[in-house]
């Protein structure tokens, strides 16, 4: 593991690193946020956070403003990359935005030629999860977050992985890959076309499935241009009405998709996981 980036912030260290991976096949880079209260005696609690088609590691730490509140709550910061990258790894023939590079739906694909590199799910559960608590000072306590696709990550992770996490939560999350367009794009080729088995990758379905319910906290803007094609919030709120999960989905007037949209929530988010974290209002 080789730190490649190093900066003073907020009075912590916001790094990034490469290491290289066995289940992606490749190189894959990776963003930690560490507060001044870092030390080996004190453990830290943690929020791995999934960033959205066409980011990387570097996106929501450059852009949210999450380390203030880091500091503040004595929380440490993961940001993986979204896909597996490199000359050697595929991508979209079509030179598409939606789906490989920078699109790896944080699941296992099964279908060449993707099998070989695009396992975000393994790399984040098998691999980088456990690389972050041996390298670093960090307790077992962690949350687990996420934007757009990286929303859908996030509840796919939290469902299938509960005992992982203390809570979970999403800004304008991609709630049912299955039924939406970027989902089915995705599912069919990382997986095939048996729809039983996208159902796996789907958190509306898994959320109906959940036997132990992590909290949850969504936010969604009205004025998200994703909103009523890609991002059906609603039904999230049905399938968590159906199924009793006390969720708090918070349906916000005039925002958008954007950066600017997370950074307005991000402290009501790590606000949310604190309480989880380390048991504090």
């Amino acid at each position: 593991m080789e730190c490649i980036e190093q900066h003073r912030c907020f009075d912590g260290w916001q790094q990034r690193f490469k290491h290289y991976s066995e289940e992606m096949q490749c190189d894959m880079t990776f963003s930690v946020y560490l507060p001044p209260t870092l030390t080996p005696q004190a453990p830290l609690p943690s929020l791995l956070f999934l960033s959205g088609l066409t980011c990387n590691d570097l996106n929501f730490m450059q852009k949210s403003g999450a380390q203030r509140y880091a500091t503040d709550y004595g929380m440490a910061l993961i940001c993986p990359d979204t896909s597996p990258r490199g000359e050697h790894v595929p991508d979209d023939p079509d030179g598409a935005w939606d789906f490989g590079s920078g699109a790896g739906f944080y699941l296992d694909a099964t279908q060449a030629p993707w099998d070989k590199n695009y396992r975000m799910y393994s790399y984040l559960v098998n691999e980088l999860i456990p690389l972050i608590k041996s390298s670093f000072s960090m307790g077992q306590g962690m949350a687990v977050s996420g934007h757009s696709m990286g929303g859908h990550g996030a509840l796919v992770l939290a469902m299938r992985h509960p005992e992982l996490f203390t809570s979970v939560s999403a800004f304008a999350p991609i709630v049912s890959a299955s039924t939406c367009p970027w989902g089915q794009k995705a599912l069919s080729r990382y997986l095939g076309d048996d729809t039983e088995q996208w159902k796996q990758w789907d958190g509306v379905e898994l959320i109906r499935q959940a036997k132990q319910r992590l909290p949850l906290l969504v936010h969604q803007g009205l004025s998200d241009e994703f909103y009523h094609e890609q991002l059906n919030t609603e039904a999230l709120v049905d399938a968590c009405a159906e199924t009793d999960y006390m969720a708090d989905i918070k349906i916000i007037d005039g925002y958008d998709h954007s950066y600017y949209f997370i950074s307005s929530f991000i402290g009501e988010h790590m606000a949310f996981h604190r309480q989880y974290l380390i048991g504090a209002p």
